[in-house]
């Protein structure tokens, strides 16, 4: 399903700034136009699909007559000069399954005694390295 939320860009003396009011004002940056492009639909997806992992409600977005760009800018402090705003568009569930639930391949050593272990105990060795990353690297999302 398509999503679609209006983003305030900003061009910047070397890049472009971008904005999404609606949003808690989540916000990321691209060195040209079309990197700034692709990483706001990067940032919806990403905070959308956080948003459904956490089972937060998402905000419905505003329509593009109803965002000012001149107060968004000042409230940012931001000179709008070749500023405008945009509608960034995702189908988030896609995009997840493309960049973020992807797996990948790695290779890992362990010693023999414990690989013999743990193949005697059917262990899934893929299962158990994922969670315990997650609880390395996020530890407060303990499952």
């Amino acid at each position: 399903m398509l999503t679609m939320y209006p983003a305030c860009f900003f061009k910047e003396d070397n890049s472009y700034s971008v904005v999404f009011p609606d949003l808690n004002w989540l916000s990321t940056c691209g060195e040209t136009l079309d990197e700034a492009m692709s990483m706001a639909v990067d940032c919806l997806a990403g905070y959308l699909f956080t948003c459904k992992m956490d089972g937060e409600v998402v905000p419905a977005p505003s329509s593009l007559n109803n965002v000012s760009l001149d107060a968004i800018a000042a409230e940012l402090e931001i000179a709008p000069t070749e500023s405008f705003v945009n509608m960034v568009s995702v189908d988030a569930e896609a995009y997840a399954k493309q960049h973020f639930e992807k797996s990948v391949r790695k290779n890992l050593t362990i010693p023999a005694w414990l690989d013999e272990a743990a193949l005697k105990q059917d262990i899934n060795f893929s299962q158990v390295l994922q969670e315990a990353l997650i609880l390395k690297i996020f530890p407060d999302r303990a499952r």
